[in-house]
């Protein structure tokens, strides 16, 4: 946990983004001369003002790893409208086998999530939330199963511009 919170401040002084290793595989390849390790790395970054990316990174080292997978990562953010500390409406997502759902949450509620996603609203910068993943607990799917849900936000500005009305009105 303390690697955890020094990487993540350590990264907000340098480019105002935090990163969080999700997860940290070791393949196998066998061969004919025996086997070859490799590792692959999860990596979710955000800024924590509505911007999340997610990677994963493969490399004979785990640092290279996590590095390459931080760089896809921060290539790869994509925008999500907030309210205030939490999102607008609830929503679910699924991937794989992997399903979760999303509900926001009233102020002082903190993050109530799973690992994964507990990351993935971190990196965000969602301080009140509600989440349940059900089905399988794969941690990429499940991480990709919360960036679909998500990517589903739309802001009430845009929302509003669709249907050709003033917000509030």
């Amino acid at each position: 946990m303390a690697e955890r919170e020094y990487r993540e401040k350590r990264d907000q002084k340098d480019s105002g983004f935090s990163d969080f290793v999700i997860n940290v595989r070791r393949v196998t390849k066998v061969t004919k001369g025996g086997k070859r390790f490799s590792f692959s790395a999860l990596v979710v970054s955000g800024n924590q003002k509505g911007q999340v990316g997610i990677g994963l990174g493969k490399s004979k080292e785990v640092s290279q790893a996590i590095a390459k997978a931080t760089n896809k990562a921060r290539k790869n953010l994509i925008s999500i409208p907030l309210r205030g500390a939490t999102i607008p409406y609830p929503v679910t997502g699924k991937h794989g086998a992997s399903k979760v759902v999303i509900r926001s949450a009233s102020k002082g509620t903190g993050v109530i999530a799973g690992g994964a996603v507990r990351s993935v609203m971190e990196a965000l910068g969602i301080k009140d939330i509600l989440a349940k993943s059900l089905g399988s607990a794969n941690r990429q799917n499940v991480v990709k199963a919360t960036l679909n849900a998500l990517a589903k936000l739309r802001s009430a500005e845009h929302l509003a511009r669709l249907r050709g009305t003033k917000v509030g009105a």
